[in-house]
């Protein structure tokens, strides 16, 4: 899982995704597009979006829902919790503070 997980986060296009569904979770196809065209001035095609959206939902951090025709994206932090508790980093003090 965690070869998935650093294979998506690698491309920019799909972190600046990560940030669109970080800014606005349970967007439609239609939405992720709209939004990375107009913002982001990328242009790229449905299909490629959609391509990337299933590398992110196969590393779980996109999850999916139906709702009648509508395919709703919602992120998914977990996967990026799980690699902090895989390193974590040791408490450091800070600087001492001298005594008066």
């Amino acid at each position: 899982m965690a070869d998935d997980l650093f294979k998506a986060l690698a491309d920019p296009t799909r972190r600046t995704i990560l940030d669109e569904l970080a800014e606005k979770s349970g967007q439609t196809l239609f939405e992720i597009c709209a939004r990375l065209s107009m913002k982001h001035r990328l242009g790229i095609s449905r299909q490629g979006v959609s391509q990337h959206l299933a590398v992110l939902e196969a590393a779980g951090l996109v999850e999916t829902r139906r709702e009648g025709r509508y395919k709703f994206h919602d992120l998914n932090t977990a996967p990026l919790r799980q690699i902090t508790e895989r390193w974590p980093t040791p408490d450091t003090p800070g600087p001492e503070e001298p005594t008066p």
